[in-house]
């Protein structure tokens, strides 16, 4: 199936992008999906524990069974001043 994840915030700046299609075997979930992201793009490894992940509007937790065309985000962790 196919997935798009948006990355916001600095979240871009350790990709290198804002946007990536990623394929993943049916009934995958949401923690395959953010380690299969970490070995890609191995600076979100420091930010695993904290990252916050969206799919559509909702925050999932790493249990969640994705569907195919479903679009995922990447958060860092809410920062206020």
């Amino acid at each position: 199936m196919q997935i798009t994840v948006n990355f916001y915030s600095y979240f871009k700046e350790l990709t290198g992008c804002a946007e990536v299609k990623e394929t993943l075997a049916d009934q995958a979930t949401l923690g395959v999906l953010h380690d299969q992201l970490m070995a890609h793009f191995p600076k979100l490894v420091a930010m695993k524990k904290s990252t916050l992940l969206a799919v559509g509007v909702e925050y999932q937790s790493h249990d969640y069974v994705l569907n195919d065309g479903e679009e995922v985000s990447l958060f860092p962790p809410v920062q206020g001043g």
